[in-house]
């Protein structure tokens, strides 16, 4: 975009912006990796290769779980760096299609090794699913990490005014990534579901093209470029937890929000493999499912909007978090399949709405001068929750294993715990409020 354009743009013009249009068919793409990969036929293609008994059910939940923690961790230790760099360089788009590009190859391998059977096993395990399972862990890594360059793309494309526009068409764009991502799911038959991921792998890359070749970096150049050191990352990221010490309706918002968005993520990744081990959804039934849940997440985003405006984000937080528990406590107690698809529909409507109101709400609290101080720790804090309920979803299901479903259900219980903890504090009231 231009930098010096005044005129107020249009919402068409502005959508139909070439570099709008290919950064938000970015999000359309990643999307696809998201949906397909990681909450849909990675965890069935667990299911079916290491779950041929209760027991063994619950073993693929615990490979799941640390595969999506294990990627998580690998991102805290580097997103700090990434900042660094975007600041030293302004290199953002280059930085996208190399890491898009690797998480494109190792989503490409995790289908050749799904597919290939080298004769060897371990505790009756493939040697070639734990190929798969490394290949989902770098693929995931780079995924994320792109997300990194990406959202920080964002405030070229547009003037300020125009940036809430910009940020909603990419989240719409996303979701429709998602319904067409699933179409995949015509390409498998008699549970291979491994054949699902060459071909996300081939449409990740194709919407991602746009991006690759139209965009372009607007890079610092070498004689201006700023000589900071790249741990400078971390010592922001404890600066700023110093400093928020100072603001506590903040920090206690922050410290809410790690144990909410801890539930959240876990679910993301694990609700795929409890559907089907847990409720015996078939794979059709559980893609019909997150369709479904998908919708609720769209209407959600919206109402929510208008929750937000009238009760203020404050309440609108606490009135995810309520929707969010008895999702939790209806999935975990659920004995019929129909009592899942109300948690899926609700579960649903507290993703779309929970990215509405907690970003107004971090923008309500912070002094204007540190608002991109609090929402890095806000972005830094959700990547390390993303460890922590994963981690923890997995070894509960490890440890009661041999219980079978209940395995399952106990794992989920503690998600409740975490959400609980986090509408708790949430709800407290400071002394000097």
């Amino acid at each position: 975009m231009d930098t010096n354009q005044n005129k107020q743009r249009s919402p068409i013009a502005l959508y139909l912006s070439l570099p709008i249009l290919s950064w938000a068919f970015y999000d359309f793409a990643n999307t696809i990796f998201s949906s397909n990969i990681n909450t849909v036929f990675f965890p069935f293609y667990m299911d079916e290769t290491v779950g041929t008994n209760a027991e063994k059910q619950q073993l693929a939940s615990t490979f799941i779980s640390y595969a999506n923690a294990i990627a998580s961790m690998f991102l805290v230790i580097f997103s700090p760096l990434f900042g660094v760099w975007i600041d030293r360089t302004g290199l953002k788009k280059r930085m996208i299609v190399w890491f898009a590009s690797i998480s494109i190859l190792f989503t490409f391998l995790m289908g050749i090794f799904g597919g290939l059977d080298f004769g060897l096993s371990r505790s009756g395990i493939p040697i070639s699913m734990f190929l798969v399972v490394i290949s989902f862990v770098v693929a995931k890594f780079f995924y994320n990490s792109s997300l990194v360059f990406y959202d920080a793309m964002m405030p070229s494309l547009g003037t300020k005014s125009e940036l809430p526009l910009i940020s909603g068409f990419g989240v719409a764009i996303g979701y429709l990534g998602t319904i067409v991502g699933l179409l995949v799911y015509i390409l498998v038959n008699d549970g291979d579901y491994y054949k699902a991921f060459i071909p996300t792998a081939v449409l990740y890359l194709l919407f991602s093209l746009p991006l690759f070749f139209i965009n372009k970096d607007d890079p610092i150049p070498k004689e201006k470029r700023e000589k900071v050191h790249f741990l400078t990352g971390y010592k922001e990221i404890f600066h700023t937890f110093k400093e928020m010490k100072k603001h506590k309706k903040i920090f206690k918002f922050m410290v809410a929000y790690f144990f909410i968005n801890d539930a959240l993520a876990t679910t993301i990744a694990m609700m795929a493999v409890y559907a089907t081990a847990v409720l015996a959804f078939t794979s059709g039934q559980f893609i019909l499912l997150y369709l479904v849940s998908t919708v609720a997440a769209i209407i959600g985003s919206f109402v929510f909007g208008y929750i937000n405006k009238r009760a203020g984000s404050h309440k609108a937080i606490t009135y995810v978090g309520i929707i969010m528990v008895v999702a939790l406590v209806i999935a975990a107690a659920a004995t019929a399949q129909w009592l899942f698809w109300i948690a899926g529909a609700m579960f649903g409507v507290a993703l779309g709405s929970i990215w509405v109101t907690s970003r107004t709400y971090i923008i309500e609290l912070s002094p204007v001068e540190k608002q991109g101080q609090f929402f890095g720790l806000f972005a830094f804090s959700g990547k390390v929750s993303s460890i922590i309920g994963p981690a923890i979803y997995g070894s509960i299901t490890f440890m009661l294993r041999s219980h079978g479903a209940f395995a399952s259900r106990m794992a989920l219980v503690s998600l409740i715990i975490m959400t609980v903890i986090g509408l708790v504090i949430h709800m407290k009231k400071l002394k000097n409020e």
